[in-house]
């Protein structure tokens, strides 16, 4: 991580560093105790399959009709893990939506029923891609070493720190109990406080995304609490949430607010870490512009920016709800009726709100950032630039004694 105390402008400090304060606190207060999370009791083993045999479902079964099977026949496998490790066991042939399609040599996931009649206390659940996953996560972290060097190792440190604060203090507290909008608001500061010094330096210009992430995360968290409420959104549209909601002691609409808000900061810091640098790239180059030229000028890259992470936005959520997309625009409703159904009128509010809080964005963090390149010594501005005017300079004695 690249430290550049030398540039970090000291009321900017004034702001920071009570955030990373209240951040701690909350941590510690809403750190799950665990109370909350039940045990998982079913149990999974791991087989390969043998063989597959093939049969037509008879006439008579009235289960396999219902379901659209065809195919009724049975698979052997050698369990490689549990307690029935290396011996060969008989079960169905997986059917319905969504079943694997399995091959000889396929290494499968049993659940293990020891409970159920003899015959039936394994059944195939799903493939083994444990292997293949390394494979494309060791893929992953090659391209973005090989590209961003000590810059992607950081940022692969920030998103090892993200998934720990997600699955390590988020989850836990939502399932604990704790308020989910707050947990996100906690959650999201300690991700952003920290991903955001470790990939990109602790400097000014760093500072000022923090604090602009954080001021349009807040409005963002206004405005999502206000359309929740005004278009009455329970939380519960689809059966993972009404079953969250059966399972466990789930505030339901808060869950909503908070997933708002966890997907907007992914979205947000971009665009602030990206105006901040903007805005002190133009300071550099030109070292006479004023706050208004400063931020008038970046603010034109701000709103190409914006225009294309807009429908980056929709169309993130229109792909991810594309099945229900297709089934409600399928039932024959009416545009205004399949508009206001609860499961679309989610997604409009998170791509909205999203997109609300990202405009918002750029104005708060061009102006933050502007301000404080104009207050900057001109001394630090001076070392700032004068690797860039050596290394130009070099350049230009290289062109000249060529020319010669």
């Amino acid at each position: 991580m690249r430290v550049r105390l030398r540039g970090v402008w000291r009321p900017v400090l004034v702001v920071i560093v009570p955030i990373a304060l209240l951040t701690i606190v909350g941590m510690v207060w809403l750190w799950p105790s665990g109370a909350g999370t039940a045990p998982d009791r079913t149990q999974y083993v791991n087989a390969t399959v043998r063989t597959i045999v093939h049969a037509p479902c008879a006439s008579d079964d009235e289960a396999a009709r219902a379901a659209g099977q065809t195919d009724c026949g049975a698979v052997v496998v050698r369990v490689t893990s549990g307690p029935d490790t290396n011996q060969d066991v008989t079960t169905d042939v997986p059917s319905g939506p969504g079943a694997p399609a399995l091959h000889e040599g396929d290494d499968v996931v049993l659940l293990y029923l020891p409970d159920t009649p003899v015959g039936e206390t394994y059944q195939i659940a799903d493939h083994q891609r444990g292997g293949q996953l390394w494979v494309l996560g060791a893929a992953f972290v090659l391209a973005v070493v090989a590209f961003g060097r000590w810059r992607g190792l950081s940022a692969l440190a920030g998103l090892a720190v993200t998934f720990a604060v997600l699955l390590l203090f988020v989850v836990p507290a939502i399932l604990d109990g704790e308020p989910p909008l707050l947990v996100a608001i906690v959650g999201s500061a300690a991700i952003m406080l920290t991903v955001l010094y470790l990939t990109h330096g602790v400097g000014t210009s760093t500072s000022v995304a923090v604090i602009g992430t954080l001021t349009s995360l807040a409005l963002t968290g206004a405005l999502s609490w206000l359309a929740v409420r005004a278009l009455h959104l329970t939380g519960v549209a689809d059966e993972q949430a009404s079953y969250l909601g059966v399972t466990h002691d789930v505030n339901l609409q808060g869950l909503l607010l908070a997933g708002i808000l966890i997907g907007s900061l992914g979205v947000l810091d971009d665009v602030t870490v990206t105006q901040a640098a903007t805005v002190g790239e133009l300071a550099r180059a030109n070292p006479a512009y004023r706050f208004t030229p400063l931020y008038r000028a970046a603010n034109r890259v701000g709103r190409a920016h914006i225009a294309s992470v807009v429908n980056t936005i929709i169309l993130a959520y229109a792909g991810a709800s594309l099945p229900l997309l297709i089934l409600i625009t399928d039932s024959g409703q009416s545009l205004g009726r399949v508009l206001t159904n609860q499961l679309v009128a989610q997604e409009l509010v998170r791509s909205v709100v999203g997109t609300l809080g990202l405009i918002s964005a750029v104005p708060i963090t061009t102006a933050l950032a502007a301000f404080t390149a104009r207050r900057r010594p001109r001394a630090e501005t001076e070392a700032d630039d004068a690797p860039r005017t050596d290394h130009l300079s070099a350049l230009a004695r290289e062109e000249h004694d060529s020319a010669w």
